[in-house]
């Protein structure tokens, strides 16, 4: 489906992408693009769900080859400026022809003599861009009145000798203080770091047996917590319990390899352990030197012979 529309600036082999937007013909990218959404939805055929097939299809035709153009040549900042020239150039070229000018729409009219062209052209075109996409039946003229105030708009302020279509800059954020980064949150303490730290405070008193307690409820909670299991073989440890030691200082390990408690703690398990091994070793030999037989039957103690045949 072709689109004519014969009013306005479309009179002069111009698409006035603006009154396909229904837009002024200064607004900036936030406007324009506010405006476009709001079309885009009211377009889409989810919103159309009661409307027949036909409606969809026109919607959709609407869409694709009058309003998405319009949006991708006004939403660039280069594309509007350029744009703007054309315009000022048409509003130029009607000014030396008025001739050319056809005013069919009483809002049109009104604007060409208007006191206030500013405001009358501003209000009139908010006015026809609430109804331009209500009825898709109507949307063709309803544009085409759009145009139209374009036209006399640039006309008029081209006759004052101004420049009507500076395109306005979207607002800018306002500048912001520079502020120092806010200190990081505390770290938030677990229920696991709860038990973990009275643990440590039973143990520097020598409570070893409630400190235990803490650290198993703690791996209750978190079993693979490293922290805890060298804390307990480090308790066990101190209970002479070698062998439970060994068992967490081993788990404390295996979840990771790095804890620098149970590393500690192996290391301190290796060394008893070796002078362990050490003492076992004198102490087999000196059992073994102390019940040493004389050759004539007695048993020699500490150099002393006692017993064994008389001579």
């Amino acid at each position: 489906m072709s689109f004519q529309i014969t009013q306005g600036l479309f009179r002069f082999d111009f698409i006035d992408h603006h009154a396909v937007l229904g837009v002024p013909v200064d607004a900036d990218s936030k406007e324009i693009r506010k405006r476009y959404m709001l079309i885009a939805k009211t377009l889409h055929p989810d919103s159309r769900s009661t409307a027949s097939d036909e409606d969809k299809q026109l919607a959709t035709e609407i869409l694709s080859k009058l309003v998405n153009p319009a949006y991708e040549k006004l939403s660039q900042d280069k594309e509007r400026a350029e744009h703007a020239v054309l315009l000022r150039l048409k509003g130029q070229q009607a000014s030396q022809q008025p001739e050319t000018i056809e005013l069919k729409s009483e809002l049109s009219r009104t604007l060409a003599h208007a006191p206030d062209t500013e405001a009358t052209y501003k209000e009139s075109v908010k006015k026809l861009a609430q109804q331009q996409y209500e009825s898709l039946a109507r949307m063709q003229a309803i544009t085409g009145e759009l145009s139209e105030l374009n036209l006399i708009y640039l006309t008029l302020k081209v006759g004052r000798g101004e420049k009507p279509t500076q395109p306005r800059k979207a607002p800018s954020a306002p500048p912001t203080m520079t502020r120092p980064p806010s200190p990081p949150p505390p770290p938030k303490v677990t229920p696991v770091d709860q038990y973990y730290r009275r643990a440590e405070e039973l143990m520097s008193k020598g409570n070893l047996a409630q400190a235990i307690l803490e650290l198993r409820d703690a791996l209750k909670l978190e079993p693979s917590n490293s922290s805890c299991h060298s804390l307990l073989g480090e308790i066990y440890l101190k209970q002479n319990q070698s062998t439970m030691a060994k068992v967490h200082i081993n788990q404390a390990l295996k979840h990771n390899p790095k804890d620098p408690k149970a590393l500690e703690v192996q290391k301190k398990m290796e060394i008893a352990a070796q002078k362990a091994a050490s003492k076992a070793a004198n102490s087999g030999k000196s059992g073994g030197k102390s019940n040493k037989k004389g050759d004539d039957g007695g048993i020699t103690i500490f150099g002393i012979k006692i017993g064994g045949k008389k001579k």
